[in-house]
């Protein structure tokens, strides 16, 4: 297996995590006789070999390897070895597909292996690097002639979707064969794989009562599934590869089923939540536990009207079952304001479980427990008394200020509570100011008049933390209560000349409106070397207006100069994100400071389409403009006709995705309604 590996120079070539020279062990920890050892050498080949899916070269050189590893029946994790290989190959770029396709022979001989999870795995990477598509559709009947076991039939099935999808020459045949298995006398988990492959490459031959048959079949395979217990609220496993690939539930192969044929019902909105409801009242909670994270996914993706899907959701809290019970949690604490249907039920298991309210994690200090958390989150009132105890605590969770956030004008009774708290946070520790500073933005925005007083401590070190917690209690919130105002600290103008220069200029404006000693501060950190300093900058002589228009030529040349770096034109690349940011904190400044769009409209729209995520800051600036946003009126206009979010991303990608979501379409509905 390993022959030759000596000749590759490893340490001239490069993984995520820099020099190669450490990969031959790697590799020989597959082959070990301890399951520790070779998982632990799995998940070093995927965080190093293939990081966030990116193929190197030493990436690479691996493949003849793995490729023999994976054509060794004494090698334990065959099976998550042709799933790397195939993520490597999956793709056209950093020649990744070349690699693996050099040993397609590989997987039509796995096809047949003795472990059913190989020959599931490989019946993929055969559709996929195959040559000649007539004979991978031929290696794909003759398997499913042969095969016995459910899990390896469903592979095969979806490597007929496959098939369809990317060999045009025998996709109408890949069609029959899925119809012919969507039907008995196919077992229900088959024919739910197949449907599923259907509604992706050809709806037209779906039965038009899908939800229906899809509800029946679900109902048939829990009913013959051998019954296991979900268990604690938590699963197993802490591998990375359990991270990336691990269950939600206790069954895997439903969530996956279920995941497939959402993801092929796409827009289908309606029919999705049909098929959700009937989910979520299976008699099985392994099925409602799938569908509670189905749920989440669909909410956190499309507009539309969740409130029977959400209260369904809230149903599940009564449940015995831990692992259903944190999932519903976890769903409806990311949905924040949207998961209000699900408050009662929220309530009762925060009243319930007062052990529950504050939870230990690593780093710095407790955090709120979930139920709580996502009780908050909705904006209900009843959280009021629960943190208010909890702000008591001698170390109060690091996270409570934020969900005091969320309460809007019902937490105004806690401005005691977290005056006390953040009284006891001391600003002299390490990482003590990211624990103060979400208590600080809470009493600003509760319009607590004391809210940035007397904050950092003596000294440089200090007066820098006082100017950034200043800024931070006086960041507009929406409108909760009146700014809160104090007489400028002595620490803050000390601050001016400091590491924190921009923070310190922005609170003294908030309580001492001296353009003579703010402008020249700020117009100094539009040209730091640091991107991060400069957009904070922008965003700070924004907040000023007209107030700041000594700044215009300069912000107005930073603009210009930025856009024509591009070409004249914006386009989507997440490599370019922070570069996207600056640049619409520059224009959205101009905007706020002239009162006008006219200067820099054409690139605020192309940084709308490139850059989704700079569209709440653009909507934002225009809401402001009042009438004067009419020339971009129709960006927001047509952003409240479209269904999907627009931070539709992945799961796991960002906990506060809908609120942001949420948050664009208010403001849109202020610019349309303002112009």
């Amino acid at each position: 297996m390993f022959t030759r590996i000596h000749e590759v120079d490893w340490a001239s070539l490069r993984h995520a995590d820099g020099s190669a020279q450490d990969v031959p062990g790697v590799l020989r920890g597959l082959t070990s006789a301890d399951p520790a050892e070779r998982g632990t050498a799995l998940d070093e080949l995927y965080g190093s070999l293939h990081h966030q899916g990116r193929v190197y070269d030493a990436t690479l050189a691996c493949v003849p390897f793995l490729l023999r590893l994976v054509a060794h029946e004494g090698v334990p994790e065959r099976a998550g070895l042709v799933d790397l290989l195939v993520s490597i190959g999956d793709g056209e770029r950093d020649g990744g597909v070349g690699a693996v396709r050099a040993g397609a022979e590989v997987f039509v001989r796995l096809t047949a292996d003795p472990d059913p999870e190989v020959r599931r795995a490989a019946a993929g990477a055969v559709v996929r690097f195959l040559a000649e598509p007539a004979r991978a559709l031929a290696v794909v009947r003759e398997r499913l002639t042969a095969e016995r076991e459910d899990g390896v039939l469903i592979g095969l099935v979806e490597a007929l979707g496959l098939l369809a999808r990317r060999r045009p020459s025998v996709a109408g045949q890949a069609l029959d064969l899925l119809a012919a298995w969507s039907a008995p006398p196919s077992g229900p988990a088959v024919r739910l794989a197949a449907l599923a492959a259907l509604t992706a490459c050809a709806p037209e031959r779906i039965p038009p009562d899908l939800v229906t048959t899809v509800l029946w079949l679900l109902r048939e395979r829990s009913a013959r599934r051998t019954r296991v217990p979900l268990g604690p609220g938590r699963p197993d496993g802490d591998s990375l590869v359990h991270r990336l690939h691990g269950p939600h539930s206790s069954d895997e192969e439903g969530a996956r089923l279920l995941r497939t044929l959402h993801a092929a019902l796409d827009d289908r909105l309606t029919e999705r939540a049909a098929l959700l409801e009937g989910q979520l009242t299976c008699p099985d909670p392994a099925d409602r536990c799938n569908a509670v994270w189905m749920a989440g996914a669909l909410v956190r993706e499309w507009r539309e009207d969740h409130t029977v899907t959400v209260t369904l959701l809230g149903e599940q809290l009564v449940e015995e079952e831990g692992r259903l019970r944190h999932a519903a949690v976890s769903v409806l604490r990311a949905l924040f304001a949207l998961a209000a249907p699900a408050a009662d039920h929220l309530y009762a298991l925060v009243c319930a479980r007062p052990d529950d309210w504050v939870q230990p994690r690593r780093g710095p200090g407790p955090v709120l427990g979930a139920p709580l958390d996502a009780l908050a989150r909705t904006g209900d009132a009843r959280a009021v008394p629960v943190l208010a105890e909890v702000l008591s605590a001698p170390e109060p969770p690091r996270d409570v200020g934020s969900a005091v956030l969320c309460l809007g004008r019902a937490g105004a009774p806690l401005v005691p509570a977290l005056r006390w708290a953040l009284g006891r946070v001391p600003l002299d520790r390490p990482g003590a100011v990211q624990r103060a500073a979400p208590l600080a933005r809470a009493l600003g925005a509760l319009g607590a008049a004391e809210a940035g007083r007397g904050l950092g401590g003596p000294g440089a070190g200090g007066a820098a933390r006082g100017a950034g917690l200043a800024e931070v209690a006086r960041e507009p919130r929406g409108g909760i209560g009146p700014p809160a105002r104090d007489d400028a600290p002595p620490a803050i103008r000390a601050a001016l000349g400091g590491e924190h220069a921009g923070a310190a200029a922005a609170a003294l404006w908030a309580v001492e409106p001296d353009a003579s000693a703010v402008l020249p501060v700020l117009c100094g950190e539009l040209g730091a070397d640091d991107a991060r300093r400069r957009t904070l900058a922008a965003r700070r002589l924004a907040r000023r207006g007209a107030a700041a228009g000594a700044a215009l030529p300069s912000l107005r040349r930073r603009a210009a100069d930025g856009y024509a770096a591009r070409g004249g034109r914006f386009v989507r690349d997440e490599r370019d994100e922070r570069d996207a940011e600056e640049c619409t904190a520059l224009a959205c400044a101009v905007c706020a400071i002239s009162g006008g769009t006219e200067e820099v409209a054409r690139p605020l729209r192309d940084l709308w389409t490139a850059h989704p995520p700079v569209r709440r800051a653009v909507a934002a600036c225009l809401a402001g403009l009042g009438p004067a946003a009419a020339p971009l009126r129709d960006l927001a206009a047509t952003e409240l006709t479209r269904l999907r979010r627009h931070t539709a991303r992945p799961p796991g990608h960002g906990s506060h995705d809908i609120p942001r979501d949420e948050e664009l379409l208010r403001l849109c509905r202020e610019v349309v309604a303002a112009t």
